[in-house]
């Protein structure tokens, strides 16, 4: 089978890489972008937590100089905190101003002062949050300050007096710059790990998808080879999930495949056969009627008694044809699923005894009696009772034909997990060799009692059996006879029948 060619992106390995690819990156950008935001407002967070808490250390401190007028001491205090912050060692400081409440009853002190707010020193974020300070609510803003040339960030904590008055403000001025590039900092290392992650997710991914689609690949292959009649290949795959129970599936199939190959060449063979067997059969007497045919219509033979010879010749081998085409109907209607049998209660017995007239009737040129044995007088199945007949009639035709003189055929029914019928004779007997065939179509043996037989008999009595849900044993030995056991199951309505 020619394989179908195709380009490399329409693989079913690019396919499943690309789509697992595509779905890493997303999750990828999108985890990334969730964590540097959430990233960046923690480190703000952080930053305006810490100021904050400064910031209301420094106010709890003040309310102290304020309460106690140590104008001197805060204002010492406040240049200590100063020089602190400048001694940090980075570009950028923090700046802590003390601004007195003008609003207030009793102001804080001018002297505890460490800023002149006076011309363009806040910006108008900056004065929203002194304005809540001054009104008793710690606040906080960024935004650009003139006076720093940066973006900074305001936290603004209230200066309590007596009486729980807001007697100023604690400012505290931190450039955003030293934060932002802490952030920016996180941000690439965050991007570095992101990219890292996904270049080993997309080797992880290559893997995956070969995985996946190299059982895939071996089925299709499979599958092809399975096309073009090669039964006996195999996927080779063993895993433990839905492609395994697939290829289990397709290897099941390739067992199935090989197997009706099989009995397909040996039905193709049997069928060459059996026509090759009808051919031999019939060519024999079409020949000798032909012969005879021809030699009466010559007037070759003149003499009367001769030709009533030739006549009655004709009319055996033309009986002979007649019964081989009828055997041959008959088998051919068993072997059709189809056909209907006229299933009916049927008493085993009487089939016998109408049997065995027949029979006394053929052995007796051999003197060769009947002996039927039986533990009652009705067994009940539900089967065709003239194909019952017919069954049983080939065997016990069989038992007179090859039994002695002056011999007897036992008959013996009785119930054992069943019905079960055996007949017994005390003929010749089978050979090992040729038990094994007995059934086969055409099969004959080469005894002189076989001559005129089609070699179909026992194979349609086989075929009446199947059809009955039963089953034929034989049991033989040469000079010691031969023995049929017919097996038949007896339903729930079989033994009703017979009980009644």
């Amino acid at each position: 089978m020619k394989k179908s060619s195709f380009k490399i992106y329409n693989t079913l390995f690019f396919r499943i890489y690309i789509y697992y690819a595509i779905m890493l990156a997303l999750f990828a950008i999108l985890i990334g972008f969730i964590f540097i935001r959430l990233y960046s407002q923690s480190s703000v967070d952080t930053v305006r937590q810490r100021l904050e808490n400064q910031a209301s250390n420094i106010s709890v401190r003040m309310s102290e100089f304020v309460m106690n007028e140590d104008y001197q001491e805060g204002l010492s205090y406040l240049q200590v905190l100063q020089e602190v912050e400048k001694n940090k060692n980075i570009l950028l400081t923090n700046d802590i101003w003390a601004v007195s409440n003008p609003s207030a009853k009793e102001p804080m002190s001018d002297r505890l002062e460490n800023i002149s707010l006076e011309g363009d020193k806040l910006n108008e974020e900056m004065e929203v949050v002194l304005n809540n300070a001054f009104n008793g609510k710690a606040d906080y803003a960024a935004s650009y300050s003139n006076l720093h040339g940066v973006e900074i960030l305001t936290v603004g904590v209230p200066i309590y007096g007596t009486g729980g008055n807001v007697v100023g403000a604690i400012l505290i001025n931190s450039p955003v710059k030293q934060q932002q590039d802490a952030i920016n900092s996180g941000r690439t290392l965050i991007v570095l790990s992101a990219i890292l992650a996904l270049f080993i997710s997309f080797i992880i991914a290559i893997l995956f998808a070969r995985n996946l689609s190299n059982p895939i690949s071996k089925m299709r292959i499979t599958a092809l080879e399975l096309a073009t009649g090669k039964y006996n290949v195999k996927t080779e795959i063993a895993l433990r999930d839905e492609l395994g129970d697939l290829a289990k599936a397709i290897d099941i199939l390739s067992d199935k495949l090989l197997i009706n190959e099989q009995e397909r060449l040996n039905m193709e063979k049997m069928r060459q056969d059996f026509f090759a067997n009808v051919s031999h059969e019939l060519r024999t007497p079409i020949t000798v009627v032909r012969a005879y045919a021809e030699t009466l219509i010559d007037d070759v033979v003149t003499d009367e008694d001769k030709k009533k010879q030739y006549y009655k010749r004709m009319l055996s081998e033309c009986k002979s044809m007649e019964r081989l085409v009828g055997d041959l109907l008959v088998l051919s209607k068993m072997q059709n699923p189809e056909f209907a049998m006229e299933m009916e209660p049927v008493n085993i017995v009487q089939v016998f005894d109408d049997i065995t007239r027949s029979v006394n009737a053929i052995g007796k040129k051999k003197n060769i009696t009947l002996d039927m044995k039986k533990d009652k007088d009705v067994y009940i199945i539900h089967g065709d009772y003239d194909r019952l007949r017919q069954m049983f009639m080939i065997i016990l035709d069989n038992a007179v034909k090859f039994s002695k003189e002056d011999s007897i055929v036992y008959i013996h029914i009785w119930e054992d997990c069943g019905l079960k019928i055996s007949i017994k004779d005390e003929g010749v007997g089978i050979s090992k060799e040729e038990l094994p065939n007995i059934f086969d179509k055409f099969y004959k043996s080469k005894l002189r009692q076989n001559a005129k037989g089609s070699g179909l008999g026992l194979t349609i009595a086989k075929e009446i059996a199947i059809r009955h849900g039963g089953n034929i044993e034989v049991f033989s030995e040469l000079n010691h006879g031969t023995e049929f056991v017919f097996q038949f199951n007896l339903t729930k309505e079989d033994y009703e029948e017979m009980s009644v």
